[in-house]
C-alpha cells in the first residue's frame, strides 16, 4: 500500500522553493536525518515523475541537503554550537529529537546521559550558531520539550511556553511537532507558525500491515480513549475507522505525588461492551505503560478479544518486563509507535511492536515549507485513510 500523497501534493507546489535547502540533524536524529535526506535526493533526481515539482536547491553538495553540526563539549559539561557549512541565504530545517536519551557526554570523567534539557540547551547552540544569517530557520521538534507541562494549575513553572517564546525570540520561523501533548500550548506564541502533526494515518497503515484479519467495522471493532485528555485524538480515529467509541476515566488521588503526577486509583470505563471485539486504543505517549496495561487487563476482563495500542511516542521508561508478561499472558497483543524519537534495539525486536516510518512524512513536510506551500493537506489525512482502508477491506475480503 503506497502512500499516495503525490498525487495530493504535486499541483501544490510552484516550481522553485523560497530559498536553497538546508537540513540539520541534531544528536540523536541522525537516522531519520538521512531518512528525510534520502527521499529529497530522490525527487531532486527522479525528474520523470510528477515529484519534480518537489523540487529545492542544494544546501550542501556533499550530503544532499544535510549540513554538519556539532555540539562538543568541554571536561566540565560546558558546550558550544559548531556549524561546518556555510548557511547563509538558506531555509533551514533543525531536527531535534528532546527524547534521545542514548546520547551521552563526558562531564569529570564521567559519562552521562543527555536528558530533554541538554538537547535543548544544544537546539539553542545551534541556532545561536547560525548567527542570523539564514532566510528563515524552522524547528522540527516531534516530541514537544515539556510539553506535559502544557498548563499551570498551581505555584509552578510554564516550560513548554517558555521554550516556545525563547525560540521566536531567538528568530525561529515556525515550528513544527507531532502529536502535542496539548496544542493549544501554541497560544504562547500566537503570532508565529506553530503545527502540531497527527501520525493517525501513519499508525493505521503499521496496524493494517501488521494484521490480515482485523474486520473494521462497528460489529467487531472499537475504538478506546485511555481517559478524558486523549478524546479529541481517539474521536477521529473511530470516525475515520467507522467504529464505535469508548473511554475510561481515570480517578487519581489527588492527596498524593508519585513520579511527578497523582497516582491512578481506578479506571472506570464508559461506553458500550467490548465483548469479543478487537479494541484500539490511541495515545500520544506510552512512558511506564502502567496505565496502558491497567487498561488492558480491565478490557480483558470485560472480554475484549484483542488489544492493540498505538502511540506516537513509546519510551518504556520501566523496561519491558511487564509488557512481556502482558504479551504472554494474551492481555496485550500489539503497541504501536512511530520512529520520531529514540526506540532501544530490544524495543524494536520484540514480537508485540511495530513502528510506523514518519520519515517520508517529515520530508513531505520539509519540502511543502520551502516552496511555502499550505500543510493543510497534510494535516487532514481523511482522503488517505479512507483509500488506505477500503484497499485492505478488498484485499484481504473482511
Amino acid at each position: 500500500m503506497k502512500e499516495n500523497i503525490n498525487a495530493e501534493a504535486s499541483h501544490k507546489f510552484p516550481m522553485r522553493p523560497v530559498a536553497p535547502l538546508g537540513v540539520i540533524a541534531m544528536r540523536g536524529c541522525e537516522e531519520m536525518g538521512n531518512r528525510v535526506n534520502d527521499y529529497l535526493m530522490n525527487w531532486q533526481l527522479d525528474t520523470s515523475t510528477t515529484d519534480e515539482r518537489l523540487h529545492s536547491f542544494y544546501g550542501s553538495d556533499a550530503n544532499g541537503f544535510l549540513l554538519e553540526a556539532h555540539c562538543p563539549r568541554f571536561g566540565t559539561g560546558e558546550g558550544k554550537g559548531m556549524l561546518r557549512n556555510s548557511v547563509r541565504g538558506y531555509d533551514l530545517y533543525i531536527i531535534c529529537d528532546v527524547g534521545a536519551y542514548q546520547c551521552t557526554y563526558k562531564m569529570y570523567g564521567k559519562e552521562i546521559p543527555m536528558t530533554p534539557d541538554e538537547h535543548y540547551a544544544d537546539l539553542k547552540r545551534i541556532i545561536a550558531a547560525v548567527s542570523g544569517k539564514a532566510y528563515r530557520i524552522n524547528v522540527i521538534m516531534p516530541m514537544l520539550y515539556e510539553g506535559r507541562q502544557h498548563r499551570r494549575t498551581a505555584r509552578e513553572s510554564m516550560d513548554c511556553a517558555v521554550m516556545l517564546q525563547e525560540l521566536v525570540n531567538m528568530g525561529v520561523s515556525n515550528i513544527i511537532t507531532f502529536d502535542a501533548h496539548d496544542p493549544r500550548v501554541q497560544n504562547a506564541i500566537p503570532l508565529n507558525g506553530f503545527e502540531s502533526v497527527m501520525p493517525t494515518y501513519q499508525m493505521l497503515k503499521a496496524m493494517c500491515h501488521a494484521y490480515d484479519d482485523l474486520k473494521i467495522d462497528k460489529e467487531h471493532m472499537m475504538v478506546i480513549s485511555p481517559d478524558e485528555g486523549a478524546i479529541q485524538r481517539n474521536i477521529y480515529y473511530s470516525s475515520a475507522m467507522g467504529v464505535d467509541l469508548g473511554m475510561f476515566y481515570k480517578r487519581r488521588d489527588y492527596t498524593r505525588v508519585v513520579n511527578g503526577r497523582n497516582p491512578i486509583v481506578a479506571h472506570e470505563y464508559l461506553g458500550d461492551s467490548v465483548e469479543g471485539k478487537d479494541v484500539f486504543v490511541a495515545d500520544d505517549i506510552i512512558a511506564s505503560g502502567d496505565s496502558i496495561l491497567d487498561l488492558a487487563y480491565n478490557l480483558k476482563k470485560r472480554k475484549a478479544k484483542r488489544v492493540f495500542a498505538g502511540a506516537t511516542f513509546a519510551f518504556f521508561t520501566n523496561g519491558l518486563d511487564a509488557f512481556n508478561k502482558a504479551y504472554e499472558d494474551g492481555v496485550i497483543d500489539h503497541v504501536f509507535a512511530t520512529n520520531l524519537t529514540y526506540t532501544p534495539k530490544e524495543v524494536l525486536e520484540a514480537p508485540w511492536f511495530s513502528q510506523a516510518d514518519m520519515s517520508k512524512y517529515m520530508a513531505f513536510v520539509i519540502a511543502t515549507l520551502n516552496h511555502d506551500q499550505s500543510l493543510s493537506y497534510l494535516l487532514d489525512p481523511w482522503k488517505r485513510i479512507e483509500r488506505l482502508l477500503n484497499r485492505y477491506r478488498e484485499e484481504h475480503r473482511v
